[in-house]
């Protein structure tokens, strides 16, 4: 099985400008809510299992399109998130858990998918890296509407951005949980730093 799997041309040029306008003029849409590793980054998360995704379509129907080809039938919990670096921005080594915060013995994802959604012309850095232990198996140099599928036990990071202008992904980490982990898992709810306390969570 290779350890990543790109599509070109993925959705019509349209939607990619209209995913890109909705994503950055969304409330949620601020300093990223993610980890240390992502340096000088924006975004926000949606945690979903399958039973949430008509939520998730509802709250942010720019998604559906991207969800109704991204997603994995095998899989059954998801951690989407919108991802904007810009000049000086990076993405250290790691591997995704995401949904550590909700069951905290969860293996990595069995895969990770990633839109490029707007990329600058004349991007310097910013390429994906991603290693099997110490071996390279991939350099991903961004390119506006691949979708791109790779395995989430991969150690990946994303090269510090020179170049002025936003590299923005749309970024699904998805999981095949055993019975007892997906309990753990909200059916649906949203990550932000500038949530509030009253925002509503659907819990299992």
């Amino acid at each position: 099985m290779p350890y990543f799997q790109k599509t070109p041309n993925a959705f019509p040029a349209e939607y990619l400008s209209n995913l890109g306008s909705k994503i950055q003029a969304c409330p949620y849409f601020s300093i990223n809510n993610l980890n240390r590793d992502f340096v000088k980054t924006k975004g926000f998360s949606v945690v979903f299992k399958c039973e949430g995704i008509s939520e998730v379509e509802r709250q942010f129907p720019f998604f559906q399109p991207y969800l109704a080809k991204a997603l994995k039938p095998d899989c059954n919990a998801f951690y989407l998130n919108p991802l904007l670096l810009s000049q000086g921005s990076r993405v250290d080594p790691h591997i995704d858990r995401s949904l550590r915060s909700y069951c905290k013995t969860i293996d990595p994802p069995a895969w990770v998918t990633v839109l490029y959604v707007q990329v600058p012309p004349e991007l310097d850095g910013g390429d994906l890296i991603l290693r099997n232990h110490r071996q390279q198996v991939g350099q991903i140099k961004p390119k506006v509407n691949t979708l791109l599928h790779f395995q989430g036990n991969l150690t990946h990071s994303v090269n510090a951005v020179h170049s002025v202008g936003m590299r923005l992904s749309l970024v699904c980490e998805q999981y095949d949980l055993t019975d007892s982990e997906l309990r753990d898992i909200p059916i649906f709810t949203i990550e932000s730093r500038v949530m509030s306390s009253n925002v509503a969570k659907s819990k299992p």
